[in-house]
């Protein structure tokens, strides 16, 4: 249940307009509601600040589907995480306003109108098959509020690309830089800038990168200030702290 509804609910019974049993209806699913092959975390927002997230690799498409239809009903906003286009189609059965992100593999659900969101996120990615990575950041970013900035393949093989977007760098608040091979992205943007700088290793390489390890290495090593590092190809986490810190400063 989201803080403001939270908030709402309990002044009604204060004043009177809604009786306890009915309130206590409402309160029933909290903290989790158990279906047996899981357990829905309702409280998270309460605690957070964001509800739960699906994470969908290893789901069944049954299970992502009522998983999100019971999140959906406790009147949270839906964010899936790699998801395929039949669990898509399947949440879209829930909830025909649902948004996939075919690229990023997000699905997503905003279940109140709100206005553009905070600027101040800028998403780099260092090429092209960088983005899925990207994309789920993006889409992270965008469900928390957020109106992200993208600019992407613009990788250290061709620094002129970078450069040629310098205002932008020095314009944002936080920055997600994505980057697999050698992952020297991140460390060429930290010397650039005066925000934070999130960097994500990403699985894209040839045989000695090693699933992205190399990269990972690579930006944990990185001599540039300012620059943290989320886990392999996790698009989610870099959005997720990102908006927290754009939060912050805003």
């Amino acid at each position: 249940m989201e803080i403001e509804k939270l908030r709402t609910l309990l002044e009604q019974v204060k004043d009177g307009e809604v009786a306890v049993d009915n309130a206590l209806q409402s309160l029933r699913t909290l903290p989790f509601e158990d279906l047996g092959f899981s357990k829905i975390d309702h409280h998270r927002q309460l605690r957070t600040g964001f509800p739960e997230v699906i994470f969908c690799e290893g789901k069944t498409i049954e299970h992502v589907k009522q998983i999100s239809e019971r999140i959906l009903a406790a009147g949270h906003p839906l964010l899936a995480t790699r998801a395929t286009p039949d669990m898509y189609k399947a949440v879209k059965e829930v909830q025909p306003t649902a948004r996939y992100n075919a690229l990023g593999r997000t699905i997503a659900v905003k279940q109140s109108e709100e206005n553009e969101g905070i600027s101040g996120i800028l998403v780099v990615s260092a090429g092209t098959s960088d983005l899925p990575v990207a994309e789920e950041a993006v889409e992270t970013a965008l469900m928390m509020g957020n109106q992200p900035e993208r600019i992407y393949d613009v990788g250290v093989a061709g620094l002129h690309r970078l450069m040629s977007n310098y205002e932008k760098l020095l314009n944002a608040r936080v920055i997600i830089v994505v980057a697999g091979m050698e992952g020297a992205l991140p460390s060429v943007v930290g010397g650039l800038v005066d925000c934070p700088v999130i960097a994500v290793p990403t699985s894209i390489g040839y045989g000695a990168s090693f699933g992205g390890l190399a990269a990972l290495l690579g930006m944990l090593n990185s001599c540039a200030s300012g620059v943290t590092v989320v886990n392999i190809d996790n698009g989610f986490g870099a959005g997720y702290s990102a908006s927290l810190i754009n939060q912050l400063k805003s």
